[in-house]
């Protein structure tokens, strides 16, 4: 009768665990993420604002699975790459949203030298050490913990000689989901030897929430004079190259299919599209603005802060139709670009870049910003005058009345005749900058 009232409770106890899990806005099945890997339990997390925005993570690979963000209508959709299902992801080795290290982008041949001494790690990319090699962050299990319904803390322990690597390294990242829709990412690391480190996201991101379409239409503006050239095995060569006068020029905001396919220019040959890393302009300020992308169509924008020197830009140009991500929708070429805020490729053995260099007693930190925001568009303010709405909150929206261009950003659809809240919040000055 004990053991009948005890598994009774524990039934109760189970039911109230289920029930009280909120069911996500991107059409996600918690079960669907639930299976042990390697030992550990893989769950799907969820993160919401005041706002209404939504980011659903899970332990395999402390990867983003969904960001749903609203259009300038105040309609909310998918913004990142992904399966819905966990058993896709082990299925097909991508690095959709995922945490990449321990060091993301490339290492010449799998090599380099530290205090005299050379180390080959695993190469798993035309003879070189991509994003950590053969199993990188991005097929770990991360321990997770709800810090609140806003914030996630995610950890892993890589062992000494983990892909090569030295050290036992100890990382963490502090997800947080802002009210003003940001996510907002801090890592650490911490060794126990001499090592090197290079932490970033790996999401996809097409703003139009419909990857079916291809981000060629994106606006795009990268806060950086000069890229870094790569060989036709993707290996940076060395130079630091200015982007005056070429198709790396994305200062002032331009459209990426302009120029992505002009193969004259041998570096988009080599990256076969945009494949390249940016040296930033913000001197690691991570108040600075790094870069800004745009979907004309559905008004959302996106733009990036970080503490980093570098960002990666890579344009989906290896995606090539075999994989069917969440809703069954086929990821053709193109269909997301990613922005992985980073030091640059093959740092370790480039003694005048900013270094990678990780010591016993140091701590590394990084900070990322990804800040979502919607363009109000010339259709939302002819119906300011039609339907009494406005897409700036706080607009005076009377009968043929024209919105005013001193109000605050907001989304479309948005009650009308409430006073502005302010002027679009800025992330935190935190200046928390990787170990140079």
């Amino acid at each position: 009768m004990k053991k009948l009232v005890f598994l009774l409770s524990s039934a109760v106890l189970l039911l109230n665990a289920c029930t009280s899990y909120d069911a996500p806005k991107a059409k996600l099945n918690r079960i669907d993420f639930q299976t042990e890997i390697d030992g550990k339990q893989n769950d799907l997390y969820i993160m919401k604002n005041a706002a209404g925005m939504e980011v659903c993570m899970m332990n395999y690979g402390a990867r983003i699975v969904s960001v749903m963000v609203p259009d300038q209508k105040g309609k909310f959709g998918d913004v990142v790459l992904g399966f819905d299902n966990i058993q896709d992801y082990l299925d097909n080795s991508t690095d959709f949203g995922a945490f990449i290290g321990r060091y993301g982008n490339r290492i010449n041949q799998g090599k380099f030298c530290l205090d005299g001494v050379e180390y080959q790690l695993s190469v798993n990319n035309f003879g070189h050490s991509l994003h950590g090699g053969v199993k990188g962050f991005q097929y770990c299990m991360f321990d997770i913990k709800q810090l609140s319904e806003q914030s996630l803390e995610v950890s892993y322990v890589s062992e000494d000689g983990e892909m090569g690597f030295p050290g036992q390294l100890t990382v963490k990242a502090v997800y947080t989901l802002t009210d003003d829709n940001s996510i907002d990412i801090r890592y650490e690391a911490e060794t126990d030897k001499p090592t090197i480190v290079n932490l970033t996201n790996h999401s996809y991101f097409n703003l139009s929430a419909d990857p079916s379409q291809s981000i060629t239409d994106h606006i795009l503006m990268i806060n950086a004079d000069a890229f870094t050239p790569v060989d036709s095995t993707f290996m940076t060569t060395g130079e630091i190259a200015p982007v005056c006068n070429t198709p790396m020029d994305f200062r002032k905001p331009e459209v990426i299919g302009k120029r992505i396919d002009d193969f004259s220019f041998e570096q988009l040959k080599n990256g076969n599209g945009y494949d390249h890393n940016w040296v930033l302009n913000t001197e690691g300020d991570a108040t600075k603005l790094a870069c800004l992308l745009l979907d004309p169509k559905s008004g959302r924008i996106l733009k990036v802060f970080t503490s980093e020197p570098g960002v990666q830009v890579y344009t989906g140009n290896f995606l090539d139709g075999s994989l069917r991500g969440k809703n069954g929708v086929v990821y053709n070429q193109r269909a997301a670009i990613c922005l992985e805020t980073q030091h640059y490729p093959d740092s370790p053995n480039k003694a005048d870049w900013p270094s990678v260099v990780l010591r016993p007693g140091e701590k590394y930190t990084s900070h990322c910003i990804y800040q979502f925001a919607v363009k109000c568009s010339n259709e939302g303010k002819e119906c300011c005058g039609k339907n009494k709405k406005c897409c700036k909150e706080g607009a005076d929206c009377k009968e043929g009345g024209a919105c005013s261009d001193s109000c605050c950003q907001k989304p479309c659809g948005k009650a009308e005749g409430k006073p502005c809240a302010g002027s679009e919040a800025k992330p935190g000055r935190n200046r928390n900058k990787a170990l140079q």
